[in-house]
């Protein structure tokens, strides 16, 4: 259990940061960027479930797959390494990617099939989840830029948030699904 009794170190004020091993790091190391999208994604989730409302149909989700991005960011803080460690880091499993996955089949399948693109709008709810899938984007090409460096990461931390982003936009097109439906994209239309 994490347990939080100072919430300033000042080791901050000179730029460093401290990673989930303990080792010291600057705060604009990529992995650091890689975890602060996640943690930005996060907030954004939180945004729209409070757009949505208490008791939405897409609460239970949203509500665990934010637990789950706090599983990303720990996976994310502490590097891979093949010494010995007193803990087990933890990582991001095929599990959770599996959920993600089951969720976007599940509300896929109430979606009428797309013939445009569609504006991130409509409701609230569905503009406020658009941004959250922009802000995941993000975080998985810092995740993915990460990896590109040659740190060893754990794979499901990358599939997950693509999945993740996924699943946000058709979360999104759910949200508008009762409000008329997606705004679609005109090619052209103002020419």
């Amino acid at each position: 259990m994490v347990k939080l009794t100072k919430i300033y170190t000042r080791t901050g004020d000179a730029g460093q940061t401290r990673l989930g091993d303990m080792s010291q790091t600057v705060k604009h190391d990529l992995r650091v960027d890689a975890y602060g999208d996640v943690d930005e994604t996060n907030s954004s989730i939180g945004l729209a479930r409070a757009a949505l409302g208490p008791g939405h149909a897409l609460d239970a989700e949203l509500a665990r797959i934010q637990n789950d991005l706090f599983d990303l960011g720990a996976d994310l803080c502490v590097p891979e390494s093949d010494a010995p460690r007193e803990w087990e880091p933890l990582r991001i499993t095929q599990t959770q990617v599996d959920f993600l996955e089951g969720v976007i089949d599940q509300l896929n399948a109430d979606l009428k099939p797309l013939d445009s693109f569609i504006l991130p709008a409509g409701t609230e709810a569905a503009a406020r989840l658009h941004v959250a899938r922009t802000v995941c984007r993000r975080a998985e090409r810092r995740i993915s830029a990460l990896a590109n460096t040659g740190v060893r990461l754990n794979p499901n931390a990358l599939k997950y948030a693509n999945r993740l982003s996924d699943l946000l936009f058709v979360m999104a097109r759910t949200a508008n699904k009762d409000a008329g439906g997606d705004v679609l994209w005109v090619p052209g239309k103002d020419r």
